[in-house]
């Protein structure tokens, strides 16, 4: 299986599963959640329901076999592959977690 754009410079997948996000003020859970996976170039955003706020302008590199992970400020802790997304990253936005597959 191939990781989602790994080759292309376009790509648009969406993962199901439980989605998080916290802040100062508020506590979103979405246990049923979606997160749609665009990549343009070689920058990812990360498009979220239930409120819950987007992450773009994320870049990623190999880890091993069909597994990629992010890098870069505030944005480290989320690895994709074609079938799964997992993500813990915690900024001064706020903290995201998404426990999702395809």
């Amino acid at each position: 299986m191939r990781t989602p754009a790994a080759e292309t410079d376009f790509f648009v997948g969406t993962y199901e599963g439980t989605i998080t996000f916290s802040d100062d003020e508020r506590t979103i859970t979405d246990e049923d959640g979606r997160v749609t996976v665009t990549k343009v170039g070689d920058s990812y955003s990360f498009i979220f329901g239930s409120g819950i706020p987007d992450i773009t302008g994320v870049k990623f590199q190999s880890d091993g076999d069909n597994t990629y992970v992010s890098i870069g400020e505030g944005v480290t802790g989320i690895r994709v592959t074609a079938s799964s997304l997992n993500m813990l990253v915690t900024n001064d936005r706020g903290t995201w977690t998404a426990d999702c597959t395809r």
